[in-house]
């Protein structure tokens, strides 16, 4: 069976939507809310998209990079150094955000959580939304560390016994193993309010409206309508049979919703009008559910010890998951699609500029942890 992706636009609302069709009966789509569809920038962008689109789904995403010539700046691009450059950026400023001071246990439990290591997805993808509109990194490095806050902050409230109970992330004892449930909850809530002080303070050399936007689209991926919401919808379909529908509405708040946020925000306060932002952000939504569906296949394919994280425990508590809903392999399928997506929304921009932003999306979708 063969999944294909289109975006099409709803003639009853100003709303679009990714559709994803099987070749069977099951159908469900992606609410794309508030999105408004744009022309194409040009007949070469969408050539490029028309040439992504005939190669097989079920192909891995180095298929599509055959389409491109030697010379594209996106094939010379050294992802690895700019990873590497980039997280060590974001490292140096998220230990000088938050310093050992009085009370030294709250900062600690902070700090042992915030600088624990991992890929610093978010924040990357930030300063490269940034950058890809015209920005740089300092503009975007203050926004770059709020969004590592929070995911922080949601780890460490997610790994709680009363949420996942976890005793294990990023190969490491969980926070509350270290410092006790009450100081985990207390860091995680520190780390969100310091997200949304450290942006307002530190921001420089952006207009104050963009600061606010931002400021705004990120309050709006973390609250009730954002991360928060796909987490309690999470928890209430515990033990229950969820739908493909429904899945897509926790996963698409409860993850990719912060992913988005991080594209959209990182080019907010690179300078990017209006139809820019709605590109990233469609690329954004593409990657943040291919993001979990990457998740949802490395729990059931790869060990603790390569995870840095309890592997097999959606299958113990038979939670809904992609390959559980679609199978392994549809469920792959479906990634792949969603890569295509993503890669398809870069064509608007510089391929030079676009590259960080192409390499991260190939990231995601290869992540072996």
């Amino acid at each position: 069976m063969a999944i294909s992706a289109t975006i099409f636009p709803s003639h009853e609302t100003s709303s679009s939507f990714l559709k994803i069709s099987m070749a069977s009966p099951m159908k469900f789509m992606i609410p794309f809310s508030q999105i408004k569809l744009l022309p194409k920038k040009s007949t070469q962008a969408s050539s490029q998209s028309q040439i992504a689109n005939s190669i097989p789904v079920g192909q891995a995403p180095m298929a599509k990079d055959r389409i491109m010539s030697v010379s594209d700046p996106l094939s010379v691009f050294n992802f690895e150094d700019y990873m590497a450059d980039k997280g060590k950026q974001v490292n140096q400023a998220l230990i000088k955000a938050i310093p050992l001071k009085h009370p030294i246990e709250i900062h600690e439990a902070m700090r042992y959580s915030l600088l624990a290591g991992g890929k610093r997805v978010r924040p990357i993808l930030c300063i490269a939304s940034c950058e890809l509109v015209g920005g740089d990194e300092t503009v975007a490095m203050p926004m770059a560390c709020a969004m590592e806050m929070i995911h922080t902050m949601s780890l460490i409230h997610d790994d709680l016994p009363c949420m996942d109970n976890d005793d294990l992330r990023r190969g490491k004892p969980t926070n509350h193993k270290v410092f006790g449930e009450e100081t985990a909850i207390l860091a995680g809530d520190a780390l969100l309010s310091l997200a949304f002080e450290h942006v307002a303070k530190n921001t420089n050399n952006v207009s104050a409206d963009r600061v606010v936007r931002a400021i705004a689209e990120l309050g709006s991926a973390v609250g009730s309508e954002g991360l928060v919401a796909g987490q309690i919808v999470d928890i209430q379909s515990e033990g229950k049979e969820v739908s493909l529908k429904e899945l897509e509405f926790i996963h698409l708040h409860k993850t990719a919703k912060l992913l988005e946020a991080s594209v959209v925000c990182g080019a907010i306060v690179g300078g990017a009008n209006d139809g820019d932002v709605e590109r990233v952000r469609k690329y954004a939504r593409s990657i943040g559910l291919l993001f979990q569906v990457v998740d949802d296949i490395l729990d059931v394919t790869k060990s603790s010890e390569a995870l840095g994280k309890t592997a097999g425990k959606d299958l113990v508590s038979d939670k809904a998951t992609y390959p559980k809903l679609l199978g392994l392999d549809m469920a792959k399928k479906f990634g792949a699609d969603l890569m295509a997506q993503a890669v398809e929304e870069l064509a608007y921009f510089d391929p030079a500029k676009a590259a960080p932003l192409y390499h991260l999306a190939k990231f995601i979708y290869n992540r072996d942890k």
